[in-house]
């Protein structure tokens, strides 16, 4: 006997047929002997519905109050998907997060998990339950709820895994596994069987929707294996583990790419052992995420800092700089926005030199300019121009093979 956790996303459960699907889903893995955990989200887009019915109140509804309402969208769920399975003669128990002894820092919003205690869970499995979680949710030292921010399902269902020591966590979504690209957007795009967790974290950070990078980071420190699955067809999914076979020989195994970017440039800026920090712990202060950063020396005395960021953030990243202009000693300021990240992963790139000029010389030969870059072990980065971002995409897909992978299904 094994323990599987599963874990479905709000698509999933999106309906009562839905709900019904699922639980054959969870069916068919207790009917292989396997004890069951199960982490739901909210039904389809019902987290939406209640942050509308909150804001018709006021636009700065407190964040407690928040958390204590968008978790009831979980509660409904794990209800409705216990008693689905209890109908078809199945013994299910539903779980909050705390009930299921899920305990986070007191942060609302966007709470870490510190701590899981297990023994209400195991004392469920023992006595033959499913078990079904709510996710997205934890309870802090002073029994206040709080919610776990984006992606939240995924880094319950992993963090469970992880103290249950499951022999394995399922992620059932909307599409059929982890592809080397978007195929919305690509339509060569290929399933790939596994993917490394540092690849997956990578894909994760540069804009691949299919898992929150800080479940994937769950997964990598504590040795979770995870499947990508899909939740409507019945197919082997992708599998994210610590070694990956290497599909063809593949160099780069994934293209990530995301719009919505802004490079924001700090003209005349002086030379001084603590600038950069200066600028930076400024940003961070104001909450403003911080992506590639690129520094010319202009003289011996002033230094020009590029930097990208999410175009969201445009306003108030100019209001924070201007603001402290002479704190931070710089002359002006300039922007560019309409520009998309597009970036290059695999871990073959550490022992395959030249990456990077293909990847340069792809986007040279389709007059696609390259405005900033960013690099890492098993990663290229570039900025471009928004209207180019499909383009370059499809063509770098084409330019490494990732067209020609041979999928597997069953």
């Amino acid at each position: 006997m094994g323990l599987i956790v599963q874990k479905f996303g709000g698509t999933s459960v999106g309906s009562i047929e839905r709900i019904q699907n699922v639980a054959n889903r969870v069916i068919q893995e207790a009917q292989r002997g396997n004890q069951v955990v199960v982490v739901v989200s909210a039904m389809g887009k019902s987290t939406d519905e209640l942050v509308n019915l909150a804001t018709q109140l006021t636009n700065t509804p407190s964040k407690r109050e928040m958390d204590m309402l968008l978790t009831t969208g979980e509660q409904v769920s794990i209800a409705l998907l216990s008693i689905a399975l209890q109908a078809k003669g199945y013994d299910a128990v539903s779980l909050t997060g705390w009930q299921a002894g899920i305990k986070t820092e007191a942060i609302h919003g966007n709470a870490r998990i510190v701590e899981i205690e297990t023994d209400t869970l195991h004392s469920y499995l023992n006595n033959g339950k499913i078990v079904i979680v709510a996710g997205f949710q934890g309870i802090t030292s002073e029994f206040n709820i709080t919610t776990l921010g984006r992606g939240g399902s995924d880094t319950t269902a992993v963090a469970l895994a992880a103290a249950l020591r499951a022999d394995k966590c399922d992620i059932y979504t909307d599409v059929t596994g982890v592809f080397t690209t978007d195929p919305r957007y690509v339509k060569s795009a290929r399933k790939l069987q596994s993917v490394s967790y540092d690849e997956m974290l990578e894909l994760a950070n540069l804009g691949a929707g299919v898992l929150h990078p800080r479940a994937v980071e769950f997964a990598k420190n504590y040795a979770v294996p995870l499947e990508v699955r899909s939740s409507l067809e019945l197919e082997t999914g992708t599998r994210i583990e610590e070694e990956v076979s290497m599909e063809n020989n593949l160099i780069v195994r994934g293209i990530a790419f995301e719009d919505g970017v802004t490079r924001v440039t700090i003209v005349g800026l002086k030379n001084g052992l603590h600038s950069l920090s200066t600028i930076f712990t400024t940003l961070a202060n104001h909450g403003i995420n911080v992506d590639i950063i690129i520094q010319s020396m202009t003289s011996q005395d002033e230094t020009n800092i590029s930097f990208s960021i999410h175009t969201t953030d445009l306003d108030e990243t100019l209001t924070v700089l201007q603001s402290n202009q002479e704190k931070l000693g710089f002359h002006s300021i300039q922007s560019e926005s309409s520009l998309a990240k597009v970036s290059i992963v695999g871990s073959g790139m550490i022992s395959n030199p030249g990456v990077a000029a293909e990847m340069f010389e792809v986007l040279a030969n389709n007059e696609i300019q390259v405005k900033m870059v960013s690099t890492s072990e098993i990663k290229v980065s570039t900025v471009v121009e928004e209207r180019f971002m499909v383009k370059a995409v499809e063509a770098l897909h084409e330019a490494f093979k990732l067209d020609e992978l041979v999928t597997h299904s069953v």
